[in-house]
């Protein structure tokens, strides 16, 4: 009876939480031990079956982080991200997936207009996208993520598609644009901290590596992008990265 009621109370435990049992506690991998959880919470699928013998059959034993734990979704939390759907996005042409966790953060603007609110930026995104793919050809809006003027981070491309906002960059960055140009103005306070927090957002879920750079547009190629004020402004995040191989100007 004792073990009956233990079986189902693992089984539980293990619908809503990680639990370690053996063997898949005993089992190491790239130096990270396993862990009994929901498929869906092990980072990029880096699970094996067979190894939570008492758990139901979606937990199994993860070597990779819980993305689904409250530490790594507070920083998901304090970033609103408009989805595609929310600013009606066209359908884009083509994908092709992404890498990840990718180790680099590049750093744009759009050098047009800005925008104060969910309306207003999503329309500015719209006309984005449009100009991506009727006059420069591509399959779909070519950043990642762009930053709006009403502090909200607008999806683009998203984490797991590889970007078109830097050739010769593109499959092993993301691109994040703020929107506006900001060659003599400086973006506000509320859509640095938006960015600052998506990259926080996306080193907790495993998109990016905990050991990323981040650097300018103008750090890949001979562009003004991403403006005189904003690239001054990475310039002193810690995480900046400076120059990029192959840089020519």
């Amino acid at each position: 009876m004792t073990y009956v009621l233990l079986v189902i109370f693992f089984h539980v435990v293990g619908i809503f939480a990680a639990y370690n049992e053996s063997p898949c506690k005993d089992k190491v991998r790239n130096g990270r031990a396993g862990v009994c959880m929901k498929t869906v919470c092990c980072d990029r699928g880096n699970y094996v079956s067979g190894l939570c013998p008492t758990q139901p059959n979606n937990i199994k034993c993860c070597f990779g982080r819980n993305t689904c734990s409250s530490s790594n979704q507070k920083d998901c939390n304090d970033v609103t991200i408009v989805t595609r759907s929310q600013w009606r996005a066209r359908r884009p042409k083509s994908r092709s997936s992404l890498r990840t966790p990718v180790g680099k953060i590049l750093i744009h603007h759009t050098a047009g207009t800005t925008c104060s609110s969910q309306s207003s930026c999503s329309s500015v995104v719209r006309n984005i996208q449009k100009y991506h793919m009727e006059t420069k050809k591509w399959s779909d809006i070519g950043y990642n993520f762009l930053i709006g003027g009403d502090g909200k981070v607008y999806e683009g491309r998203g984490w797991k598609t590889r970007g078109a906002h830097s050739p010769g960059h593109n499959s092993k960055s993301l691109g994040i644009s703020f929107m506006g140009n900001f060659q003599k103005v400086s973006p506000s306070s509320r859509m640095l901290e938006a960015a600052k927090t998506l990259i926080k957002c996306g080193v907790s879920k495993g998109y990016i590596a905990s050991s990323h750079t981040v650097h300018g547009h103008r750090d890949a190629k001979c562009t003004a992008c991403p403006g005189d004020k904003l690239y001054a402004i990475i310039k002193r995040w810690s995480s900046y990265g400076g120059k990029l191989p192959g840089y020519v100007c």
